[in-house]
C-alpha cells in the first residue's frame, strides 16, 4: 500500500523540471560584476544587496505554459539593519486549462542547425526529404544524447559576443589598471572584444625570475580548450628603446639575470584569435615584446592587447564597436563588379597606396596651396570632425575645357571615391544592409555655357544616437556629396586667373528633429547698436 501510494504520488507531481530557476538571472549583465538592483546576481555579495533600493526583477520562472513549475522570488528586508535579500522558491500553479504538464521531449528544447545541401550530400538529401512525406526527425534525436561521445569532447567550445575567452585551467588574462595605474591580472579577455590596456607593474632585478607576470609562460601555459596558444613573433627591446624582431619565435625566452640586469622580462603581449562563423575559436597566436631593467628600475610599463579575425576574411582596422567613435576614421567601399551576383566579398575595400583601409577622404592642404602640387595627397575624414581644406589653381587661355574638369574632380574626390559608407564603426562587408550609399549632388551656376568646372566638394554625413540611452551608439544614417560647379570664361591669350578650390566634411546629428534654422551653434534674436564695429566696416 505504501508502495502505490508513493507511486501515486510521483505521477501527481510530474517529473522533475528541466529548468533550475534559481540558476536563471536576466538582469545578470555584466561579467564578473555586480549589476545595480539584480537581485538574483551570483556576483553580488551581501554588502552590495544591502545598498539595492528595490529588486529590479522579484519573480523569475521558466516556461509560463506548464501546469506546475518552481518560482524563485527576491525582494528586500528593509526593516533589517543592513538590509537583507530575502529568496524563496514557490511552487506557482498555471490556471490556464491549456497548460503544458511535462517538458519531457528534451530535444525539442533546442535548434538543431538544418544541414545544408551540397555536391557530396545532394543525393543523401534528395532521397530522405524528397518524397511526399518524410520525417522531420534525423537520426540523432534517436541516440542518447545524454551521453558524450569521444569525439565531442575535443569539439571547441562556441562562443557569444562579450564571453570570456576559457582556457583549460581559467581564461586568457588581459591585464589592465583597476583602481590605480598598477596592473590587476583579474580582467578576462571577452570574445569579439578588441582591447588595448597598459598598466604599471613592480618589478625588481633580485626577484625577477619569480615574478609571474613577467615571464612568458604566464601568457602561453594555458591553451584555450583545444587550441593551443602559439608564439608568433619576438620582439626585443633594449635599454635605450630600440626594438630588434628575432628570427625564430619557438624559442620560449624566459627571464634571467645576466650582468646585474633582468633581460627576456615581458613589456607587451598582443593577442590574435581567429575564429568561425559560429563562434568556434580555431587559432590562437601571441606576439612579445621582451626588455630588460637594471637594478635602479622598480616598475615597468606593460602593455597587451587582443585582435580577432574571422576564418578567410582579410583583418580590416575598425572604427568602433559598434557604433563610430569620435576622431576615427570612416570606413567606406565601393560596389565591386557583377554584383549581385555571387561573389566573396560584397564591398571590397579601396586598396590605393593613399587610402589603404577603405577609408572615405578629402584633399590635404598643402603650405604652398598650390593644387598641382597637392594632387593625390588625401587625408581621411575622421568621424564627428568638421574639416575644410583647399588649395588654388591658375588658369590660362591655353587650357581646355574637358581635360580641366577630369583634374579637378580627380582633385576633389581622389583617385576613387567610393560608393558606401559603413553605417557603424565595425560593419562587415558582407553584411549588405550595414552600408549606406552616398548620393551625389550637383549645384552650378544658372548659367548658359558651355564649360561648367568643378571648384568644391561638400560631404554631409548624417549621423543618429542608436540603442541604449544609457550608452547610445553612433550610426550614420545618410552621406551627401555635392559638387558645386562654376563658368569658365573665356580668357585673352597671355592672361591668366586664379580660382580657389575647396573640400568640406560637415557631421550633422539627427537625433532629434531640427528646427527651421537650426545651426550647430545656438543663435541669438538680438539687435546691436549700429556703433557696436566702429571705427570698422
Amino acid at each position: 500500500p505504501e508502495t502505490r501510494a508513493a507511486a501515486r504520488a510521483q505521477v501527481r507531481s510530474g517529473p522533475a523540471p528541466i529548468t533550475d530557476v534559481t540558476k536563471l538571472c536576466v538582469c545578470d549583465l555584466l561579467v564578473a560584476q555586480c549589476d545595480v538592483n539584480c537581485c538574483c546576481d551570483p556576483d553580488c555579495s551581501a554588502a552590495e544587496f544591502s545598498l539595492f533600493t528595490t529588486c529590479s526583477v522579484p519573480t523569475v520562472t521558466g516556461d509560463s505554459r506548464l501546469c506546475s513549475q518552481k518560482a524563485a522570488t527576491y525582494s528586500l528586508d528593509v526593516e533589517a539593519n543592513p538590509p537583507e535579500r530575502v529568496f524563496k522558491v514557490i511552487d506557482q500553479i498555471n490556471p490556464s486549462v491549456f497548460c503544458i504538464h511535462a517538458t519531457n521531449y528534451k530535444q525539442a528544447l533546442s535548434f538543431s542547425s538544418p544541414e545544408m545541401p551540397t555536391s557530396e550530400n545532394f543525393d543523401q538529401l534528395l532521397k530522405r526529404f524528397g518524397s511526399a512525406t518524410f520525417s522531420a526527425e534525423p537520426d540523432s534525436w534517436n541516440k542518447n544524447t545524454d551521453a558524450q561521445s569521444p569525439s565531442d569532447a575535443n569539439e571547441t567550445y562556441r562562443y557569444e559576443y562579450g564571453v570570456p575567452i576559457e582556457t583549460v585551467d581559467a581564461f586568457v588574462r588581459l591585464p589592465s589598471p583597476v583602481v590605480s595605474s598598477w596592473c590587476s591580472d583579474a580582467n578576462p579577455a571577452g570574445f569579439l572584444v578588441n582591447q588595448a590596456t597598459k598598466c604599471t607593474r613592480s618589478v625588481s632585478v633580485e626577484k625577477c625570475g619569480n615574478i609571474q607576470a613577467v615571464s612568458m609562460l604566464f601568457y602561453i601555459n594555458s591553451s584555450i580548450l583545444a587550441v593551443n596558444i602559439t608564439v608568433q613573433s619576438i620582439v626585443v627591446q633594449s635599454l635605450n628603446g630600440m626594438r630588434t624582431l628575432l628570427d625564430g619565435s619557438d624559442v620560449l625566452r624566459l627571464p634571467m639575470i645576466l650582468d646585474e640586469l633582468c633581460i627576456n622580462i615581458v613589456l607587451g603581449v598582443s593577442y590574435h584569435i581567429t575564429y568561425t562563423d559560429a563562434g568556434e575559436i580555431i587559432e590562437a597566436g601571441a606576439s612579445f615584446v621582451l626588455g630588460a631593467i637594471n637594478r635602479e628600475a622598480h616598475s615597468i610599463q606593460q602593455s597587451f592587447e587582443i585582435s580577432f579575425t574571422q576564418v578567410n576574411t582579410k583583418p580590416v582596422p575598425l572604427s568602433g564597436n559598434p557604433g563610430y567613435v569620435v576622431g576615427l576614421p570612416l570606413r567606406a567601399g565601393f560596389r565591386p563588379q557583377g554584383y549581385p551576383f555571387p561573389v566573396d566579398i560584397l564591398f571590397a575595400a579601396l586598396v590605393l597606396n593613399t587610402n589603404k583601409y577603405g577609408q572615405l577622404t578629402v584633399l590635404q592642404s598643402t603650405s604652398n596651396q598650390d593644387c598641382l602640387a597637392a594632387q593625390g595627397a588625401r587625408t581621411p575624414v575622421l568621424f564627428g570632425y568638421n574639416m575644410i581644406s583647399g588649395c588654388k589653381l591658375r588658369i590660362t587661355a591655353t587650357m581646355k575645357c574637358q581635360p580641366l574638369t577630369q583634374t579637378l574632380l580627380d582633385l576633389l574626390k581622389g583617385q576613387s571615391f567610393p560608393e558606401y559608407v559603413a553605417s557603424f564603426g565595425n560593419s562587415q562587408a558582407q553584411d549588405v544592409l550595414d552600408w549606406v550609399p552616398i548620393t551625389h549632388l550637383r549645384t552650378s551656376e544658372q548659367v548658359k555655357s558651355s564649360c561648367q568646372i568643378p571648384v568644391s566638394l561638400e560631404i554631409e554625413v548624417k549621423w543618429t544616437k542608436y540603442g541604449s540611452l544609457v550608452n547610445p551608439q553612433a550610426r550614420i544614417v545618410n552621406v551627401t556629396a555635392r559638387i558645386t560647379t562654376t563658368t569658365l570664361k573665356q580668357l585673352p591669350s597671355g592672361r591668366g586667373r586664379t580660382i580657389p578650390i575647396t573640400n568640406s566634411v560637415v557631421f550633422t546629428d539627427i537625433s532629434s528633429p531640427a528646427e527651421p534654422g537650426y545651426k550647430a551653434w545656438p543663435t541669438i534674436n538680438a539687435k546691436l547698436p549700429f556703433d557696436f564695429f566702429f571705427p570698422f566696416v
